[in-house]
């Protein structure tokens, strides 16, 4: 890397010996983290950068002012389509032109731009911090990518897996914008200007509420050295803390059921379960993993209830169990393709009722947990799953990295708490679709 300014970032370094990994650590005084594994034995190499910045945050207090800014649903996904567009040639050309694949994706929570290549990777690392920071929005780009989008939401909405999730999570929440879908509304997206987005991209796009990673064969000390130049024209400080608003949501859900016709040839049925119990930080991937190994035990494709529900054939291969949360949300979802709902709905519940009372076996808890376990580091062999997790689990306050910690400290009366406390009926909503009435 010659020609590199010297860097006067301090750079740290903590190894997990368990895993075998080493994870360098620095903080550029714009408040930005990184955050670097070094693998030589790779050929790839990856990278990401995120922002803590997404679909829910819909309202919010940026720093040093009082006044909330209300944004229409869409925002963060509007803001992450367009970054790719830039003045003068397109981003996906750019990176194709070095060899790279370039990708974006937006989540409830956060939004995270990522490459992955073999060769050219500081070329590509520079590319992919210009062209985030440096936005450009003009009415007519606006207006053509709401059409864009727009087209994209009707292509969900004629989507029966997308409408029975979305219509599930309006009946789960009475209020939080997670009831809203990622994309936004056709509505709430021709709303959308060049002043709001260049207003959120100032607010959330500051590198101190982003965090890059990098991973392959790759060296630490370049890395810093070139991400902090590529700020060093910019006289960017630390801004302080946004406060992102979010409205009381009652402990109830919205709507018990919510049923719906479509062109499907069978129907389709969701069961969901909103989680009231809050938390953050290592606390929040306790339950992560808690609720999901009570999701494995009782619906797994090796347990007894699925395997009854499948041979009576009111499941087949569609149907799946598991578990989603943030700091201000967090549910269960089970279903999938079914000859009845009503029966399925019925066959759940009465094997719900039958786990409450019998529990959890010790033997099956220690069975799921140690499938689990060989899940987690099996996993570790993809640098995109270590990318993209190891930045979402830093968003939430903990580390991909204590995941096997965590996991190994979990007892049976923590995934049966889930069992007695979650998965009940007074905080169940059902979505259904229905094959349309000739």
């Amino acid at each position: 890397m010659k020609g590199m300014l010297e860097t006067t970032t301090k750079l740290s370094r903590r190894v997990f010996a368990g895993l075998r990994e080493t994870v360098y650590h620095a903080q550029l005084a714009n408040g930005l983290r990184l955050y670097m594994i070094p693998k030589p034995d790779y050929n790839e190499k990856y990278a990401v950068f995120a922002t803590r910045y997404g679909s829910i945050d819909t309202s919010f207090i940026p720093p040093g002012e009082e006044q909330a800014v209300i944004t229409p649903p869409g925002v963060a996904h509007f803001l992450e389509h367009k970054l790719f567009e830039g003045e003068e040639s397109s981003v996906f050309e750019a990176f194709a032109a070095l060899g790279a694949s370039v990708n974006a994706y937006t989540t409830y929570g956060l939004t995270s731009y990522l490459f992955s290549t073999t060769d050219n990777f500081y070329p590509c690392l520079e590319t992919l911090v210009d062209f985030v920071q440096n936005p450009y929005f003009t009415q007519e780009t606006v207006a053509k990518e709401q059409g864009i989008i727009a087209q994209e939401i009707t292509m969900y909405e004629d989507n029966p897996n997308a409408q029975v999730y979305n219509n599930l999570l309006q009946a789960l929440y009475h209020q939080h914008p997670v009831r809203e879908k990622i994309t936004g509304t056709v509505e709430s997206v021709a709303g959308i200007t060049p002043e709001i987005l260049y207003r959120c991209h100032k607010t959330f796009y500051h590198p101190e509420n982003m965090i890059l990673f990098a991973i392959g064969d790759i060296d630490p000390d370049a890395v810093v050295q070139l991400v902090e130049g590529r700020f060093q024209n910019q006289s960017q400080t630390v801004q302080g803390n946004i406060r992102r608003l979010y409205p009381g949501e009652p402990q109830g859900v919205s709507k018990v059921r919510v049923e719906a016709e479509m062109a499907v040839a069978r129907p389709l049925c969701y069961l969901g379960f909103k989680d009231r119990e809050l938390c953050s930080g290592d606390e929040l991937l306790k339950r992560q993993l808690a609720a999901s190994l009570s999701l494995q035990i009782l619906f797994g494709k090796t347990s007894a209830l699925y395997n009854r529900l499948y041979e009576s054939g009111l499941i087949d291969n569609s149907f799946s169990a598991y578990y989603t949360a943030e700091e201000t949300f967090a549910y269960s979802i089970l279903g999938g393709n079914t000859p009845d709902p009503v029966r399925l709905e019925e066959a759940i519940l009465a094997g719900l009722r039958e786990a409450r009372e019998n529990g959890i076996t010790e033997e099956e808890f220690q069975r799921q947990k140690r499938k689990s376990i060989g899940g987690f580091l099996y996993a570790l062999n993809s640098l995109e799953f270590i990318a993209n997790n190891f930045v979402s689990t830093r968003f939430r306050g903990s580390s991909l990295f204590s995941y096997l910690d965590v996991l190994q400290q979990l007892k049976a009366e923590d995934v049966e708490r889930c069992l007695q406390e979650q998965l009940i009926e007074e905080r169940l909503s059902v979505s259904i679709i229905w094959p349309r009435s000739q």
